[in-house]
């Protein structure tokens, strides 16, 4: 009978853990999104470059840019990003802050030029680009007490139900990169229209480690102390497809249009609950568990995307840029098992989702300044304002013979809830508050 008890106790225990990390939806939504990750020029400008080109990222949003290149180059940046997590739980607040440095983005374009005076195609163009399409490393800590226990343990030959709880503590640890890498080829029709199309491959690893503290009691003077730490390691490739046309219908207005098709990803994970305890104060026994490695594999595909874009050319002055995507999250579809339940949960938690990019830049013999804006909608029906992401940019650089270095700074805020016990309705969820800042260098050589 008390090994019976002892059984319970650990279902029981591993029924309300086990969701402490990502759920199937959640990395559907995670996996779906790529930030402004680039080129300094481009991040300077918040990314709004898709009637412009002539930079490597650009051609990420629209392939027609890289046949506005004028001479073949190759970029390399280098950025460092700083994200403040605020973690507000039950009226207690914590700040977490951490720091990290990446090879952000490095590629190259080679421009073909002249066909002959008769030809109406005089510019092709070839370009790779390899960037992080999404950065996932952060640690954030979330403390207090919400005066429930949702652990209901058995042990022994009686029940003992431990509901009140004491204190609730809970770190999150996430690692890994979404790499992104574009094949793109482009061509120039007469002096006014320019197309293009790419492959993007995608090579995806992701890792978050979970730790949960509980110190509750029964009202009766027993307690029960628990622990569990809880690893997701989920890693695999994706590929999709873009379109795009840029057109000049005078010699200062820029319009562009790109499609970018779903991404088809192709996961592997594993799944770790080890080094769990429960320490009962009537017995002053601890008992562990280990769940051992858990494998499976899945698909993924992500919504696609339709990106309109405007730009002014002031002479060689300057440009204002003007960039508006739209991308429905509902249409995100997880399958190669039984997912219809999280499917019928992106088509009623998620919808289409606007972003607002707008840049501009202005010219100094060799020096440049810009900056930016972004804006990005949240794409969950239940989402409060706050959680929309919402940053600026700014930015510099200087012209010399054979290349130039650019310079930007990002800064963008957004809010979003963690559940720690999504099975119960008697926890709430933690407020997390998301400051994050970046800075980027770029060295751009002609080739």
């Amino acid at each position: 009978m008390k090994k019976l008890y002892l059984s319970l106790t650990l279902l029981c225990f591993g029924y309300f853990l086990n969701a402490q990390t990502l759920g199937y939806n959640d990395i559907g939504v995670l996996f779906s999104k790529e930030k402004i990750n680039g080129t300094a020029r481009y991040n300077a400008m918040s990314g709004a470059f898709g009637a412009l080109g002539g930079d490597l990222s650009a051609i990420e949003i629209n392939p027609a840019g890289a046949a506005v290149f004028l001479k073949s180059e190759f970029a390399i940046s280098l950025d460092i990003r700083n994200t403040k997590t605020s973690a507000d739980f039950y009226g207690n607040s914590l700040l977490s802050e951490n720091e990290y440095t990446n090879l952000s983005q490095a590629g190259g374009v080679f421009v073909f030029r002249g066909y002959g005076n008769n030809s109406e195609w005089s510019n092709i163009a070839l370009g790779f680009n390899y960037s992080i399409a999404n950065d996932f490393e952060n640690l954030w800590i979330a403390e207090g007490n919400s005066g429930y226990s949702p652990l209901t343990d058995y042990y022994d030959y009686e029940p003992v139900v431990y509901v009140n709880a004491e204190n609730q503590y809970f770190e999150n640890l996430t690692d890994g990169k979404n790499n992104k890498y574009s094949f793109t080829i482009a061509a120039q029709h007469n002096d006014n229209l320019f197309l293009g199309a790419s492959v993007n491959t995608y090579d995806v690893e992701y890792f978050q480690r979970t730790l949960t503290e509980e110190y509750n009691n029964d009202g009766n003077g027993n307690t029960l102390d628990l622990f569990s730490r809880q690893e997701l390691l989920t890693y695999g490739n994706g590929v999709s497809f873009n379109f795009g046309v840029i057109s000049k219908p005078s010699d200062n207005v820029r319009l562009g249009l790109a499609y970018q098709s779903p991404v088809w990803y192709t996961f592997s994970e594993d799944f770790v609950e080890y080094d769990d305890e429960i320490h009962l104060s009537s017995t002053n026994e601890i008992i562990t568990e280990y769940s051992g490695i858990n494998s499976f594999d899945y698909k993924l595909r992500t919504p696609s995307k339709f990106t309109g874009s405007f730009a002014y050319i002031f002479s060689t002055n300057g440009l204002v840029s003007v960039d508006y995507s739209l991308k429905n999250y509902s249409n995100i579809k997880l399958s190669n098992a039984n997912f219809s339940a999280e499917n019928q949960a992106f088509e009623n938690d998620l919808e289409n989702v606007g972003e607002l990019r707008i840049g501009t830049e202005w010219r100094f013999d060799n020096f440049s300044v810009r900056g930016g804006f972004h804006f990005e909608n949240s794409p969950y029906k239940s989402a409060v304002s706050s959680d929309n992401l919402e940053g600026f940019s700014l930015g510099a650089g200087y012209k010399f013979r054979g290349g130039k270095v650019d310079f930007s700074y990002q800064k963008a805020t957004n809010t979003a809830p963690y559940n720690f016990y999504p099975q119960s309705n008697d926890v709430n969820s933690a407020e997390l508050d998301f400051d994050t800042s970046k800075f980027t260098a770029t060295l751009v050589l002609n080739i």
